[in-house]
């Protein structure tokens, strides 16, 4: 049998649309749901409300499936047999079913909502706004209308009519975030940035406050090596300029605000890649290899080192080699660090250890936890390496150290007679348990040898120093303690994971400097590119235990007397710091 469905529905201004389609099979499903045959949406229906089936010879049964009935012809029931060629009409909750005959012999089922007398109480209609709002034309243009009232007409009324440092009205919908801790005192004060309205900030808007930022390098070089954008990128360019938005090279380029209260967002690794990630391309000059990704291109780091005695430092080398630097001193940390050794002997022997030497017991932070403090002759070194010459009764005469003509001027006017301390003792070095390291100058013929003796490279000077023999007297050549090596990067002993040597680095500070296995003072104890490597990676990486390393981690864009992204908060307080730690 063949089932003909004639559905009837009515616009809002009351025309009927008639659709009609066939279904040649022998039952028909009722209901609410969507996949029912006869689909009637009404919250009066069950899902699987009925079913409609083919009894033949014209005439059809119709069955409740669910818990609710239905009604034939005014009267309720859940089981009904209709000829089709008498007709018959079903009600199923706000909906009118009526039973026919069509000309062609295929049963008629004209399916329509009940009219509002028949049915005052349509569920449709009870559930929907329909009847209290307007239609959704006229809501449109009233919700459209108070969009630009209230978030576009009344904030630029406020900025035009408002008295001065007095705050917008209504402007919270047009900010994008929080201002980040160094401009959070702005909060209240837009105009201070953006000084023209629907223009991006201008750069030398932000240098009416930062004036003593620098440049990050020569205008010309810059402009030489920034990348030239393609067709796409020029047009990009030229959308962004026609909408006020400076650059390329401007502030806002790197600096991004309303990122949330913290501090500022860190440049993305691609605002310094397009420029150095194919930095010799352009600038064919240029001595700086190419960096784009820390994890993937990224030069051999090359700290500046003094390569001549005494002198400043002069030249960079690269840690991918051999690297030495000339600091003036001639001892070597593996007899400090060794366990088995003699030093570590004398610091159990002695009250102050109890225990081999560290690391830490000579080489103490700054307070800021970023670098280490110079090491100091009295603090650091003098419990082991006394420099006491001579006893008058309880009091030990002691040599000055770092005063070469103070101590040259003592050993002078020394006794010629005066005995040993410790009898038997060769020179430092040597040592009796839980005694102190005295010097030994006899057997003291003059002033001069006395001299000679404590200046030689088996004296007491010539332990840790370079004696030299100048301008007809012996000195020693100055020792550099260089405050910071990477003069264009900045690194922190602060964090965690390098204050304790967590990870792959062990739990010491071995894990990145290869002290234990240094035999001379030359060794330049820095850890190269592939050390840093083995926890950090660029800043795209999603390795696990490694650490996402943009260029901002390291770098800075402006150039300053201190280390970039420095904890300090001027350059006069960065000079003063300068002066110790590595």
């Amino acid at each position: 049998m063949t089932f003909r469905l004639r559905t009837i529905d009515q616009t809002a201004d009351g025309r009927e649309i008639v659709r009609e389609k066939d279904l040649g099979q022998p039952a028909l499903t009722v209901g609410r749901a969507a996949e029912n045959d006869v689909h009637l949406p009404d919250l009066a229906v069950e899902a699987q409300h009925a079913r409609i089936a083919d009894s033949g010879d014209g005439r059809v049964r119709v069955e409740a499936v669910g818990t609710l009935g239905f009604t034939l012809d005014g009267r309720a029931t859940t089981s009904a047999l209709i000829d089709s060629r008498s007709g018959a009409e079903l009600r199923f909750g706000s909906y009118r079913i009526s039973v026919a005959r069509a000309e062609d012999g295929a049963v008629l089922l004209t399916i329509q909502p009940a009219g509002a007398a028949a049915e005052p109480l349509d569920e449709k209609r009870a559930f929907s706004l329909a009847r209290s709002l307007p239609g959704k034309r006229a809501m449109a243009w009233l919700l459209g209308l108070a969009i630009l009232g209230l978030f576009l007409a009344w904030p630029i009324a406020s900025n035009l009519t408002r008295a001065p440092k007095q705050s917008v009205r209504g402007d919270a919908s047009w900010n994008p975030g929080p201002l980040s801790l160094a401009h959070h005192a702005l909060t209240d004060n837009c105009e201070s940035c953006h000084v023209r309205a629907f223009e991006a900030v201008r750069s030398e808007t932000c240098q009416t406050c930062h004036k003593d930022v620098h440049d990050h390098a020569q205008p010309s070089r810059m402009a030489g090596a920034r990348e030239v954008p393609g067709l796409g990128g020029r047009f990009l360019e030229s959308v962004a300029h026609s909408f006020g938005k400076p650059g390329p090279g401007a502030c806002v380029d790197c600096h991004t605000e309303h990122e949330g209260a913290g501090p500022m967002q860190p440049t993305r690794e691609k605002f310094c890649a397009d420029c150095h990630g194919t930095l010799d391309q352009r600038l064919r000059d240029t001595r700086l290899g190419n960096a784009a990704d820390f994890g993937k291109v990224h030069p051999q780091f090359r700290p500046l080192v003094a390569t001549i005695p005494g002198a400043k430092p002069d030249a960079r080398v690269s840690l991918g080699g051999d690297a030495r630097e000339a600091s003036g001193l001639t001892f070597p940390h593996r007899k400090h660090l060794d366990a088995l050794g003699g030093a570590t002997r004398m610091a159990m022997s002695l009250g102050r250890y109890g225990k081999a030497l560290g690391c830490s017991d000579c080489h103490h932070p700054t307070e800021d936890g970023v670098r280490f403090k110079p090491v100091e002759m009295i603090r650091d070194c003098e419990s082991c390496h006394s420099l006491d010459y001579d006893m008058v009764g309880p009091t030990s005469r002691t040599l000055r150290h770092g005063d070469i003509a103070q101590m040259t001027a003592d050993l002078s006017a020394a006794d010629r007679h005066v005995e040993p301390i410790v009898i038997g003792r060769r020179r430092p070095g040597e040592f009796a348990a839980g005694g102190r390291y005295f010097s030994r100058f006899s057997p003291p013929v003059s002033g001069a040898a006395r001299i000679g003796q404590a200046l030689s490279r088996d004296g007491v000077c010539g332990e840790c120093h370079t004696p030299v023999f100048r301008g007809g007297q012996w000195t020693v050549v100055p020792v550099g303690q260089p405050a910071r090596y990477m003069q264009h990067g900045w690194f922190s002993h602060r964090p965690l994971r390098h204050r304790e040597g967590r990870g792959p680095l062990g739990r010491d500070c071995a894990g990145c400097h290869a002290a234990t296995t240094s035999t001379t003072s030359a060794d330049l104890l820095l850890p190269d590119l592939k050390q840093c490597r083995t926890c950090h990676l660029g800043e795209s990486t999603t390795l696990a235990n490694k650490t996402p390393s943009g260029c901002a981690m390291c770098h800075g864009y402006h150039p300053t007397v201190a280390a970039p992204r420095s904890p300090w908060p001027n350059a006069k307080r960065a000079a003063t710091l300068r002066q110790g730690g590595t």
